[in-house]
């Protein structure tokens, strides 16, 4: 999956975009829930956005209490609020905000998240020149609070290494397999088609998956840049995995004729179904093996195993360089965290793996479905 992941990126062709001649307004929707915080960053850097045509900022409060709503309407008076009388969840919040957009496109934003000046414009520029049938764009999202713990730093290089490269990977075959809620861009029209956001932990790959299964494609602009709060505790990180990792199984659930196109992205999401088989091995073997090679008994894993270091922490290297090169053409500096990187490369699996396959199972077995983020 490297070997292959690698391959592509160095073969991708440099992206040029053709201006249009007319920008078209914009509908943003931020769905809201105890953002008092960090609600108010999201919005500046909305307002500071350099883009030339309207933009119908809409906070839906999901039922806060702790005065996300109030904020808003007496920081921003020129932002509509919708506040919902109780918490009904993301899905329903980003439902409430989709019946009252008039604009042909509709972006999402989290409510802790903020953007890059440009971030809407090349969201728009990926749009107008991808596919015809381009049904929704992802932005490139990073981590913005990197040097808050450990678990925010190794978040940070999941983000360049992981999550960042993988889109920029499926994107090369017109498939972005997931249009993030922190920042995408969607076609209002084909939003309702679909039903809008389903009531489902992983609301964003499902609505993804329903675009894809429809034949469309989803694009992902990698200069759109988003910075989000990542979980800066271990636990907060391992339930959003665990949360992930459900979204993936309930996106095969509402979409299992998708692995039935005829198309590239057919190929990618199959590739999907080989996760729970990964995070098994490496959870039920790998893991033990790792504890008995402490003490010499090198039944599962033995001293070859350390060959896979140095060639995992090149990849981390390359991919970091690639995202280097897009901060630096907006003008943004990039962390370098070497140590991070080493901790990542080392034990980031020992916490993903186990908590991606409780995730599964919990699917699986219909367990109780909670954000457990909040």
């Amino acid at each position: 999956m490297n070997a292959f992941q690698t391959a592509s990126l160095l073969q991708r062709p440099n992206t040029r975009y053709r201006e249009p001649t007319a920008y078209p307004a914009l509908t943003v929707l931020i769905a809201a829930y105890n953002e008092a915080d960090q609600i108010a960053n999201a919005l500046r850097s909305l307002l500071g956005q350099k883009y030339s045509a309207p933009l119908d900022i809409i906070v839906i409060d999901d039922g806060s209490h702790d005065g996300t709503a109030a904020i808003v309407r007496e920081t921003f008076p020129e932002v509509r609020v919708i506040a919902l009388a109780c918490n009904a969840g993301k899905a329903a919040a980003l439902n409430r905000g989709l019946a009252v957009a008039h604009r042909s496109l509709v972006v999402t934003v989290d409510g802790d998240s903020w953007l890059h000046a440009d971030a809407l414009r090349y969201l728009v520029l990926e749009y107008v020149n991808g596919p015809p049938n381009t049904a929704a764009v992802a932005g490139a999202v990073f981590v913005g609070n990197g040097d808050r713990s450990w678990s925010s730093r190794i978040q940070y290089w999941d983000y360049l290494h992981g999550i960042a490269a993988t889109k920029r990977t499926q994107a090369a075959y017109g498939g972005t397999l997931v249009a993030q809620g922190a920042l995408s861009l969607y076609r209002t029209d084909l939003l309702r088609e679909i039903g809008g956001w389903p009531r489902s932990l992983g609301e964003d790959i499902v609505l993804t998956w329903a675009l894809l299964s429809r034949g469309y494609d989803v694009g992902y602009a990698e200069r759109a840049l988003c910075f989000t709060n990542v979980p800066e505790t271990f636990g907060g990180l391992l339930r959003q995995r665990t949360r992930w990792a459900r979204g993936m199984i309930e996106a095969f659930r509402h979409h299992p004729d998708i692995l039935r196109q005829r198309r590239i992205t057919t190929f990618l999401v199959g590739w999907n179904l080989l996760f729970p088989w990964q995070d098994l091995v490496f959870t039920f073997a790998f893991i033990p093996g790792l504890i008995l090679a402490l003490f010499g008994q090198y039944w599962l894993v033995g001293p070859l195993t350390l060959a896979l270091i140095p060639s995992a922490g090149f990849i981390g290297i390359v991919m970091y360089r690639m995202s280097a090169k897009v901060f630096h053409q907006a003008g943004c500096k990039i962390a370098w965290d070497p140590l991070a990187l080493v901790f990542y490369t080392l034990a980031y699996g020992l916490i993903n793996h186990p908590a991606s396959l409780r995730g599964y199972l919990a699917e699986l077995f219909g367990q109780a479905k909670t954000w457990g983020t909040k």
